[in-house]
């Protein structure tokens, strides 16, 4: 079970960044005058965020960017709500203000140029930057830099920044994110949380460094209710489609929690047959009053399949992404520990053996947080603080963003009487530095093949 469950990480790594970005060294502004196809576009998405499903395949728009190290602060930002009534107030002072609704869900659209007009400065084109490594015919190992785009949704602002939300898998291992605002100013941003497991991620631009006309021509989206959409709806898609800039779809509600797999696990999105390209991801999926319903993530790719394609409810994103806007870095001193190697337990793994999706705990550290908290090996997590959780990395993301002494709330799944059963523990995390040494050393005496990995975890025969 174990050998199946293990990943050759550095090999999916080095596919996905080659799939993504391709061969491409050039850089953002060359690309853009090229106005090349990104290569990373072109390829079903099993190497990038989404699987290969029955026959056929999806593909996923954008880059990918890890955020470590981070926590969750209320100080200076607004929780995201969902709007009920049209909205043009400012956002904050800095005098960023929200897109203007229609207020009645009755309409019937057939010019949809109005709402596009009050939306478009709302979204943002991606640009981003990684360097990637590649190999040549005779094994020489080297580096270079690639280039990918994809789209976001400006959907907040605090004194000191304007935050957007993308998709993870766009902005995932990038050196260097680009924003292009719809006056076609830019602006360097800055990775501010991500969720690999949602496929979310936040990005913040310095207040400063946009100008008061851009600050006077952007706007912050209003958010709409996905649970309150209804098959048949009419959609419209907005985003960089093959990193051209902006461009405007239009189609209807196909289905709601459609479940698609992905690699690893499985998620519930809405479809819709409003035309999602490549580079259209992070972008906008909006009902006819220009209300954010849905965060462009996939399309359906085969030739036999048209007018697939797929977006992130927002109802479902709102919680997730608050707690990402919200993050700020936390010293190395204050970064939390929780004391566990374990393994992903995949869709395909929990299938077989009837095991919930999740992270399989394989060892539990002598004195340590989990061990204290009464997590033990054996044991599924699957939610960490009201998070669900799909895989070890996407737990190490959310300890990551924890402060040594914090109390959480871990929920696991424990083997008994020949059924998984539900539990939920109160862990108060530990600190790194201290537990760094401890840790280490019971590594080595355990399993010299495996490795500590940045936040105390270890997965399967990898680095994590």
């Amino acid at each position: 079970m174990y050998n199946e469950m293990n990943n050759n990480v550095e090999q999916q790594y080095q596919q996905q960044n080659q799939e993504q970005y391709g061969n491409n060294s050039e850089t953002i502004k060359e690309a853009k005058r090229k106005r090349k196809i990104p290569g990373f576009v072109k390829v079903p998405v099993a190497a990038v965020a989404f699987g290969v499903v029955a026959s056929l395949s999806f593909q996923a728009v954008g880059g990918g960017y890890t955020s470590t190290n981070r926590t969750t602060t209320q100080e200076s930002t607004t929780n995201l709500t969902i709007a009920s009534t049209s909205n043009n107030e400012s956002d904050s002072t800095s005098g960023v203000q929200k897109v203007i609704t229609g207020t009645s869900s009755s309409e019937v659209a057939t010019d949809v140029s109005g709402v596009v007009e009050n939306v478009m400065p709302s979204i943002v084109s991606i640009d981003c930057t990684q360097t990637v490594q590649q190999q040549d015919i005779f094994g020489n190992v080297y580096n270079k830099e690639a280039t990918g785009s994809g789209s976001g949704i400006i959907i907040g602002q605090n004194e000191k920044e304007v935050l957007i939300v993308t998709n993870n898998h766009v902005v995932s291992g990038a050196t260097m994110v680009e924003i292009t605002f719809s006056d076609d100013s830019t602006a360097t941003a800055e990775v501010k949380g991500t969720d690999s497991g949602a496929d979310l991620a936040v990005v913040s631009v310095p207040i400063e460094s946009i100008s008061d006309d851009t600050k006077n021509t952007i706007r912050v989206a209003t958010l709409g209710d996905s649970d309150d959409v209804k098959v048949g709806q009419m959609a419209i898609a907005i985003g960089n489609a093959l990193g051209y800039g902006q461009s405007v779809t239009v189609g209807y509600i196909s289905a709601k929690d459609r479940e698609v797999a992905t690699e690893d696990y499985t998620m519930k999105l809405l479809q819709t047959d409003a035309a999602i390209n490549p580079g259209n991801s992070g972008g906008a999926l909006l009902d006819s009053q220009g209300r954010v319903i849905g965060i462009n993530s996939v399309k359906y790719a085969s030739e036999e399949v048209e007018s697939m394609g797929y977006a992130i409810p927002i109802s479902y994103a709102i919680p997730i992404i608050n707690d990402l806007m919200s993050q700020e870095e936390i010293s190395e001193e204050e970064q939390a520990y929780l004391g566990i190697t374990g393994q992903d337990v995949t869709d395909a793994i929990a299938k077989r053996y009837g095991m919930p999706v999740g992270a399989y705990v394989q060892q539990v550290s002598e004195q340590s947080p989990a061990s204290e908290a009464g997590i033990q090996s054996g044991d599924v997590i699957t939610s960490f603080n009201e998070r669900e959780v799909k895989s070890m990395s996407q737990l190490q993301e959310l300890l990551g963003n924890r402060k040594a002494g914090e109390t959480v709330k871990i929920v696991i799944n424990r083997l008994e009487n020949g059924s998984y059963a539900e539990k939920t523990l109160t862990v108060t995390l530990g600190k790194k530095n201290e537990a760094s040494s401890q840790t280490t050393e019971q590594n080595t005496t355990e399993n010299n093949q495996n490795k500590s990995n940045s936040n105390g975890f270890q997965k399967g025969n990898g680095n994590n």
